[in-house]
């Protein structure tokens, strides 16, 4: 036990640096503000009443959240009938699927952004499709084509979740609920939608919380005219040098981040309770 013990100090080290004290410095940023003199901080929230006070920055957040929540729901939508299809192939398509889906996360996710600015610039190959059949429609720097940068880099962590609930359900369930007169739609929704629910909600979190602070894909595929929370966290950081600020919107985003993520666990310890008190 105690040499188990001795393997996992490395590892609290690593995080306690990389992760704990960045968190603490975010902190001691957000409720500070430079004092006359540079090497001073004094004590203020003039950050945050800065932030919630300005209707420009409050836009930001909506647009942020509209974006994510979007993104979020064409995932599900997308996601879960591509899952569905790899948990009940046979073995040997799964492993193609499986390697199909999987394949463009092989790639850095910025360079397959730039992909998609090619594809939907003017003269780019699927405006010159639309062009031929007569559509003359403006795709790049638009809400459709930051939302299907986001769609397209986020959409595998729903199928994975989704599928491997899927996978791990007992299919004695399904049988039992033909035996007792159930066509395919009531197995559907009343044993595999409900068993599957867990992924779903796993889903929503690994899309949700990186579409909603993502900020270089609506950067390149918005061209700067779609500003979202995580552009604005960037500028502040790198641009403004503003790290009072900056740390501030950071703790609202990690903040909002934990109540969705608190929201969807209770989520799912309900779905828990109501399956066990379904089995008994």
């Amino acid at each position: 036990m105690r040499q188990f013990k001795n393997m996992a100090y490395p590892y609290m080290i690593w995080i306690s640096v990389m992760i704990v004290v960045p968190m603490l410095m975010i902190i001691m940023y957000a409720f500070t503000k430079h004092g006359n003199d540079v090497a001073t901080f004094w004590f203020t929230f003039e950050n945050f009443s800065y932030f919630f006070s300005d209707i420009i920055f409050i836009n930001v957040l909506k647009q942020s959240l509209y974006i994510a929540v979007v993104t979020t729901l064409i995932c599900i939508v997308l996601g879960y009938p591509a899952a569905y299809i790899m948990a009940n192939s046979k073995e040997k398509n799964k492993v193609l699927l499986m390697l199909l889906i999987t394949f463009p996360t092989w790639i850095n996710m910025l360079v397959r952004t730039y992909a998609w600015m090619g594809i939907l610039q003017d003269n780019g190959i699927l405006h010159n499709i639309l062009t031929s059949l007569g559509l003359e429609i403006k795709l790049l720097h638009t809400d459709f084509a930051v939302i299907l940068g986001m769609v397209y880099n986020f959409i595998p962590f729903m199928i994975l979740q989704i599928y491997t609930s899927l996978t791990k359900m007992d299919k004695s369930l399904l049988e039992a609920a033909s035996d007792l007169g159930a066509d395919k739609v009531q197995c559907f929704l009343r044993v595999t939608f409900p068993l599957s629910l867990p992924g779903v909600i796993s889903g929503i979190t690994l899309v949700f919380l990186p579409a909603m602070s993502s900020f270089f894909i609506p950067k390149l595929l918005g061209g700067g005219q779609y500003v979202l929370i995580g552009n604005v966290i960037e500028s502040q950081f790198l641009t403004a040098g503003n790290w009072n600020f900056g740390s501030a919107i950071s703790l609202i985003m990690a903040v909002i981040i934990m109540i969705s993520m608190y929201i969807t666990k209770k989520i799912e310890s309900k779905n828990g309770i109501e399956k066990g008190r379904t089995a008994n």
